[in-house]
């Protein structure tokens, strides 16, 4: 194994990152050592890099330089002493939401719950994140990355890479809709079905059995190409162009969706928001996955009297991944539509120059290393 390894390291806010050489890490005993042979380059990327300190200070990035890098898929290099079923070769994804191995939350397998959660190669949920980024300091932008054992999704062999990078987006969605019991039988809205976080919330949505996916999106070109995945149970609608409330209804034989999915991002208006709480039957679920900035004002009382359920969902557990993976392997999640788009890890800048240059959520951009 070589000795050094090329990563993509950022040393300030608003400059390109540099590729350097620096050590191959050795992992630790309950650590793997992976060669990464993709990384996702995910949308949101750059506002991380340029503005995310200004607009979310609750949410550290790490300390400068660094090696980012959120979703990594590759193959284990090497393994700690007392690494179990885990073995040089496998072909794995990371799941890089790390918790501190010992609170409450991380003793139940609800890392997400951990005070000090932190996402590998990207930010922080709190002040403890440093912490976490000093025990596991390289992102997916390098060759090779070390994690814990208990982070590692083991891929089918009919998984790609390619695909497995995109596990961050496709997971984000499937854990909502398993927080929400979406099954056989289900009927689900999707606010921003089109974008990256929404169609994969799409797939999920289709490959978990629900009976009727139905979504808004801006451009309708796009909203078409959603449509065509599963013409017989997708419906979408371009944002604005009707009452939702109606619309929904009229698509879902004049009952309310059971749950909506929110993946609006940061920017998004409230209102839209509000507009897709309308959709819901009694006693519907309404989970955010997307995060706006904006506050919405809730109609508490309707929200008490049809007896609603608001949530919010942060990422996924390893064990949801590993659920997704095989959902995947066997076809019933279908990624085939995903369209690769891979940049050596020498162009990364020039990779995120081209995120706005996507067909949509079907794009995935990913590093090659």
């Amino acid at each position: 194994m070589k000795s050094t390894m090329r990563v993509a390291r950022l040393h300030a806010i608003n400059e390109p990152m540099r590729i350097e050489e620096v050590p191959v890490p050795k992992p630790r005993p309950t650590d793997v050592l992976v060669e990464v042979k993709a990384c996702n380059i995910v949308p949101n990327l750059r506002n991380v890099l340029g503005s995310f300190d200004e607009w979310f200070p609750m949410l550290p990035l790490p300390q400068l330089p660094a090696i980012f890098g959120l979703d990594s898929a590759g193959v284990v290099a090497a393994v700690g002493s007392h690494v179990t079923d885990v073995a040089v070769g496998d072909r794995v994804y990371v799941n890089p939401g790390l918790g501190c191995g010992a609170c409450r939350g991380c003793r139940r397998g609800q890392d997400q719950h951990c005070d000090s959660y932190t996402f590998m190669g990207y930010f922080a949920f709190g002040p403890n994140g440093q912490r976490r980024f000093d025990a596991y300091p390289y992102g997916g932008l390098g060759e090779y990355l070390t994690a814990p054992q208990r982070n590692l999704v083991k891929l089918p062999d009919s998984v790609s890479f390619e695909q497995a990078a995109r596990f961050g987006y496709l997971g984000t969605g499937f854990s909502a809709l398993r927080r929400a019991n979406v099954g056989p039988g289900s009927t689900v809205f999707i606010d921003g079905i089109s974008g990256t976080l929404g169609l994969g919330t799409c797939l999920s949505a289709l490959a978990l059995g629900a009976t009727r996916v139905l979504g808004t999106g801006r451009n309708t070109v796009l909203l078409e190409d959603v449509r065509r995945i599963a013409p017989d149970r997708i419906h979408v609608l371009p944002a604005g162009s009707a009452d939702l409330r109606s619309w929904t209804r009229e698509h879902n034989n004049g009952e309310g969706v059971d749950v909506v999915i929110d993946a609006l991002g940061p920017g998004a208006p409230a209102e839209a928001y509000l507009d897709a709480l309308t959709t819901l039957r009694r006693g519907g679920i309404a989970v955010d996955v997307g995060g706006m900035m904006e506050r919405p004002a809730l109609d508490m009382i309707m929200v008490m009297t049809s007896q609603l359920t608001i949530l919010g969902s942060l990422w996924f557990s390893t064990a949801e991944a590993q659920d997704m993976a095989d959902l995947a392997g066997t076809g019933q999640l279908d990624l085939s539509v995903l369209e690769h788009q891979a940049f050596p890890l020498e162009k990364i800048n020039e990779a995120l120059d081209n995120l706005t240059c996507r067909h949509g959520g079907f794009s995935n951009f990913v590093s090659i290393p």
